[in-house]
């Protein structure tokens, strides 16, 4: 049986992430580090996608192509897919169950499909799949390969910061109802709130958007709380924007912390406290994974790629 990128990884001494870098994006690897993975696929016969597979055509969906995020994903998994000249068609589900379902269902026609985020219920899911191959990123659904970006580490070191500073009492503004993101991001800064003694408020789901942010606002600021963390940036921009329309400052009159690190949070003023996402990553390891599935080789269940906390301008001590 032909080895596997897992196994080339364990032999090299990297992670499945970092093999899949050698062969789609080399000049991001320290040289040793790449002659080490190469070194370990020579020794097993490894053949990369490109190699082992004909040109394939294969769906993407996402749940709105407008938010950074995918657009970077989009771009990763384009990039990814383009060295094997495989050409990728795109579904965007606008955050509609019923256009997702139906999209998957127009997919499922192809060689295979990436999808992203997916909404529906964990069995709607497999069962629109079937038999095609898939690869699902950034949630996880047991009996369907999954990308995962890590909930844990990085929101966790944003409650741990926001603690440093002094922050007693924090609110979470949720993001779209259905998301898995949301409830396991949700429940990483309840109980990081709770290892440090600090008050949790949730506010309601809203849209990932800058003008779900701005409904989050009101409600953020009736709370009492100092400090909110957001379900990503784009919400966490909005709320900034709510927030001065409604007299308050950031981070003077409360802080601000994102998620994703797109870059336009890095350019605002002030900038933006977040938690990086490995979103160019998920997307390029997700389509070799998807290349390995349908030339038939067996691949991970679940791979898990790590968050880190980006400190910028807009978390500060709290007022008095």
């Amino acid at each position: 049986m032909a080895a596997t990128l897992t196994e080339v990884a364990r032999r090299a001494g990297v992670s499945v992430a970092t093999a899949s870098r050698a062969f789609g994006e080399p000049d991001r690897l320290a040289p040793h580090t790449l002659g080490r993975v190469l070194e370990a696929a020579d020794e097993l016969g490894y053949e990369t996608t490109q190699s082992a597979a004909a040109t394939r055509t294969f769906g993407v969906v996402v749940p709105d192509v407008s938010n950074p995020v995918y657009a970077t994903l989009l771009k990763a998994i384009q990039g990814q897919a383009w060295h094997g000249r495989h050409r990728i068609v795109l579904f965007d589900a606008d955050e509609d169950l019923r256009r997702e379902r139906e999209q998957i269902e127009q997919a499922r026609k192809l060689d295979g499909m990436l999808l992203c985020s997916p909404r529906l219920p964990d069995a709607d899911v497999l069962d629109l799949i079937g038999a095609t191959p898939c690869v699902v990123v950034n949630r996880q659904i047991d009996g369907a390969p999954c990308v995962l970006m890590d909930t844990e580490h990085g929101p966790a070191q944003a409650i741990e910061h926001l603690a440093a500073l002094g922050h007693t009492h924090i609110a979470y503004a949720a993001g779209p109802r259905g998301s898995w993101a949301d409830v396991r991001r949700a429940d990483t800064v309840a109980r990081a709130c709770e290892r440090h003694g600090i008050r949790l408020t949730g506010l309601s789901n809203h849209a990932a958007s800058i003008q779900g942010g701005r409904a989050a606002a009101a409600p953020a600021l009736a709370s009492g709380a100092t400090a909110v963390v957001a379900y990503n940036d784009l919400v966490a921009l909005g709320l900034e924007a709510g927030l001065l329309q409604l007299g308050r400052r950031c981070p003077s009159d409360i802080s601000i912390v994102g998620i994703d690190d797109i870059d336009l949070a890095g350019a605002v003023t002030p900038a933006l406290t977040t938690v990086r996402m490995p979103i160019e990553r998920s997307g390029a390891l997700a389509v070799d994974l998807l290349l390995q599935a349908m030339s038939g080789t067996a691949i991970e269940d679940v791979v898990s790629l790590g968050s880190q906390l980006i400190v910028r301008a807009s978390t500060a001590p709290p007022a008095g």
